[in-house]
């Protein structure tokens, strides 16, 4: 048996066939020299799985908080995208992928984007410390508010020799984008009924009173009514005040697969 500081004990097991030899002493020695080797290789094995099990988390939040993330090489070729990304990507709004490179829609914003990208790479390779991430904002044809992107090299690991692939995460910020905060979890924080969360919800992505009231199929009385019993519960007076707990909240982060399609 091997024990492992984080998986518990695991077997190891060598057999043969009933009609074959026993297992002599110098056999035992050599499964027993290769215990330690294992036991460190399964130590490793462990730390890359939850190494892997973090990231995946990380990128999980990253999408519920409705931030788009893409990945690219110091050429600007779309390595990875989320979901959310590609959803800004393919409607082509100020930011696009042509020739499998990520370009802003408008040459003088492509120009910049490539720029800043080249120079966050450079930094990179100078391995400048304490620099700050690149930023900017992407105009969009359709006239609505300008996406935020921020650009971030990946670290590589300084003790590994030769070069490889450098890549940078673009962040980028939909400011019109709905909110993504789970309507289950924000009722357990709020102890709203389901009707005072559906509003709460609709006034979280910008809508009046009014339109909420539209929106949901509900009179503007009975809006009125449940908006006064949110300010009771939230401990908030104004509808501003209301919208920004919503959206400083942990309700995004509780998001299930169905409510994010």
């Amino acid at each position: 048996d091997i024990s492992t500081k984080d998986a518990g004990n695991l077997r190891f097991r060598v057999t043969r066939g009933q009609a074959d030899e026993p297992f002599s002493k110098q056999d035992r020695e050599q499964c027993q020299f290769l215990v330690p080797h294992m036991r460190r290789a399964l130590n490793i094995h462990n730390q890359i799985d939850r190494s892997e099990s973090l990231g995946s988390l990380y990128s999980q939040a990253i999408g519920r908080l409705s931030i788009a993330t893409v990945l690219i090489d110091e050429n600007g070729y779309v390595l990875e995208q989320n979901v959310f990304a590609k959803q800004i990507l393919d409607s082509g709004d100020g930011l696009k992928v042509v020739g499998g490179r990520l370009e802003a829609f408008y040459p003088s914003d492509n120009r910049e984007l490539r720029r800043l990208v080249k120079e966050a790479f450079a930094r990179s390779h100078q391995q400048q410390e304490e620099s700050l991430p690149e930023a900017m904002s992407i105009t969009r044809p359709s006239g609505e508010v300008n996406l935020g992107v921020v650009i971030e090299v990946i670290p590589s690991q300084g003790w590994a020799e030769g070069k490889g692939q450098s890549q940078a995460v673009i962040y980028i910020r939909d400011a019109v984008g709905k909110s993504q905060a789970s309507s289950e979890v924000a009722k357990k924080l709020f102890g709203l009924t389901p009707a005072e969360t559906a509003l709460s919800l609709q006034l979280a992505n910008g809508l009046s009173l009014e339109e909420a009231a539209e929106e949901l199929g509900i009179r503007r009385n009975t809006a009125r009514a449940h908006l006064r019993a949110i300010f009771s519960k939230t401990g908030v007076r104004r509808q501003t005040e209301l919208v920004r707990i919503f959206l400083n909240s942990v309700a995004a982060l509780g998001q299930t697969e169905e409510e994010t399609l």
